[in-house]
């Protein structure tokens, strides 16, 4: 038996209530129940870590992209960047693209927070992190990110990145989000999705519209500037609540 199918197997074996087991269908009302407490309890403590934070950029990418990485030197500069406007960044929390734009974030004595998952690889908080959260559920780490950031920055990454990409671009889409910039950044890496959005756009699931919702650049300063134009006017307009903390609640 192989390392991951063994692990899996245990999971199923130790745990009745994680992830992998409640996706497979319907249990029991009493484990879905407790499944949903446990839900709501990730979500209570999460909103207590990120409460109290200011205007977010979240910046998506690769775990798996190394120091020597021209797009981790570009993360670090982008992390550096929002810094300098203000902006707390909050990536993944883990290694690669991710720990860059913490990097530079921490570099510029900005805020640099992690939105963690737990999984058996990649995944450990790096080391430039202010604070963190680590969720042992993947929905729960979404909604998370979209509730606490103004926009979204994706970097080269593989399929978790293009999870975060299209549900962002669906939700700024649909309206459910609103002035929510979206930046693709890395045009030779993003290249292909351009073929398949013109044929969505040519077979009408899309309109030609729709891809003004996304900025793709190679450009460090114009995705600063998209970021700054559009997140910071949301900020101004004091559409997010503050909030006074309560030393009751331990905050």
């Amino acid at each position: 038996m192989s390392n991951d199918l063994l692990t899996a197997t245990t999971l199923k074996l130790t745990d009745k209530d994680n992830e992998q087991v409640f996706l497979e269908g319907p249990r029991s009302r009493f484990r879905e129940f407790v499944f949903s407490l446990k839900v709501m309890f990730e979500f209570i403590s999460g909103f207590r870590v990120l409460h109290f934070l200011e205007s977010c950029v979240a910046v998506f990418g690769s775990a798996r992209i190394k120091e020597d990485s021209p797009y981790y030197e570009s993360a670090r500069k982008i992390g550096g960047g929002l810094a300098k406007l203000g902006f707390t960044t909050i990536t993944g929390g883990g290694p690669g693209l991710m720990e860059a734009a913490n990097r530079g974030a921490k570099e510029n004595n900005g805020v640099s927070v992690g939105c963690n998952i737990l999984l058996p690889k990649e995944q450990q908080p790096n080391p430039y992190l202010d604070k963190w959260f680590s969720c042992n559920y993947f929905f729960v780490r979404k909604v998370l990110m979209f509730k606490y950031s103004d926009a979204f920055i994706i970097m080269p990454g593989g399929i978790g990145t293009l999870d975060e990409f299209f549900e962002a671009l669906t939700l700024v889409q649909t309206k459910k989000i609103l002035d929510f910039p979206i930046v693709l950044f890395g045009k030779a890496f993003w290249e292909p999705l351009q073929p398949l959005f013109n044929s969505m756009i040519k077979a009408g699931t899309i309109a030609a519209e729709d891809l003004n919702l996304v900025l793709f650049t190679d450009s460090i300063d114009e995705t600063l500037a998209h970021i700054e134009r559009i997140a910071l006017k949301k900020h101004m307009e004091k559409r997010r609540q503050r909030f006074r903390r309560f030393r009751i609640l331990g905050e």
